[in-house]
């Protein structure tokens, strides 16, 4: 069989619609990735109360990444005069898009940023996402009880 040339089988753009126009974000140089995949996770340790590297946080202004992970539509956007809460948030999805995935780069996206619409649903937290429905219990309206349970409170003589 063999494998198939990987520039047919990789989408490497995410288009984000915004104020009726659509962008297109290109893919970012492998450094970029990596660089953007470590500071997601020094984010993450940063939310768990863990010691992290400040460095790498303090090592780039924020708006050369973002201009890094948006790339040519970067300049795209400003040039159009894209609010800053949509240039942030076009940002934050491209840094997902980038270290996780399309879907949870969407899913971000559809959120508008709140976490609260990120998470899912109480009880799909609770049964991680298994089903819920309990199993009918007996229906006669008797219960069972084994044999010796039933003596073994009882006061010996």
């Amino acid at each position: 069989m063999g494998f198939q040339e990987l520039d047919e089988l990789l989408d490497e753009s995410l288009r984000l619609p915004i104020g009726g126009r659509t962008y297109v974000i290109p893919a970012p140089p492998a450094k970029v990735g990596l660089r953007v995949t470590r500071l997601l996770a020094v984010a993450g340790q940063a939310a768990a109360g863990q010691e992290f590297d400040t460095e790498l946080v303090a090592d780039e202004e924020q708006d050369e990444l973002y201009a890094k992970v948006l790339g040519t539509a970067y300049d795209d956007m400003l040039a159009a005069g894209v609010s800053w809460p949509k240039l942030k948030h076009a940002s934050v999805t491209a840094m997902i898009w980038i270290a996780k995935d399309k879907a949870t780069a969407e899913c971000y996206w559809n959120s508008g940023g709140d976490p609260n619409l990120m998470a899912p649903n109480r009880s799909a937290r609770r049964s991680g996402g298994a089903n819920t429905t309990r199993n009918p219990g007996s229906t006669s309206g008797t219960s069972t009880r084994t044999g010796g349970s039933r003596n073994r409170n009882r006061r010996r003589r």
